[in-house]
């Protein structure tokens, strides 16, 4: 093989290896050390706050919409972040085209930002 695209691929295989060894280190030492007392509480199921035997059975639940504004939240802060980091990695190359672009993109972030401020989602009890 030619040694430059060794060079090239190895990065790219030691980060692979690293992704698959670790996670499953944690996994198999989390099974061999950790605690293994199961019981009924442990095992119930608990979904966004509520214990499962007290809705079981009732498809008309109502939620509460905070949970909704956390999941709002959530993603418009994630998007930003996920958009924002090779915006600006590349922001050099992109010259005024891309700024505007972004500009633009931030202006939608700030009003789903502008949105939850209002609705209340920021306003913790």
């Amino acid at each position: 093989m030619n040694l430059e695209l060794i060079q090239n691929l190895l990065p790219l295989a030691l980060a692979l290896t690293l992704a698959v060894a670790v996670p499953a280190a944690m996994m198999i030492l989390s099974a061999l050390l950790g605690p293994k007392h199961d019981t009924q509480t442990k095992l119930s199921t608990y979904e966004c706050g509520i214990q499962g035997p007290a809705i079981e059975g009732d498809a008309r639940h109502h939620f509460n919409v905070k949970f909704y504004l956390i999941a709002m939240c959530f993603l418009v802060f994630d998007v930003e972040v996920v958009f924002l980091f090779p915006w600006a990695v590349l922001f050099q190359k992109m010259a005024w085209g891309g700024f505007f672009s972004m500009v633009a993109f931030l202006g939608v972030l700030a009003f789903g930002w502008y949105y939850l401020l209002k609705r209340g989602a920021f306003e913790w009890e």
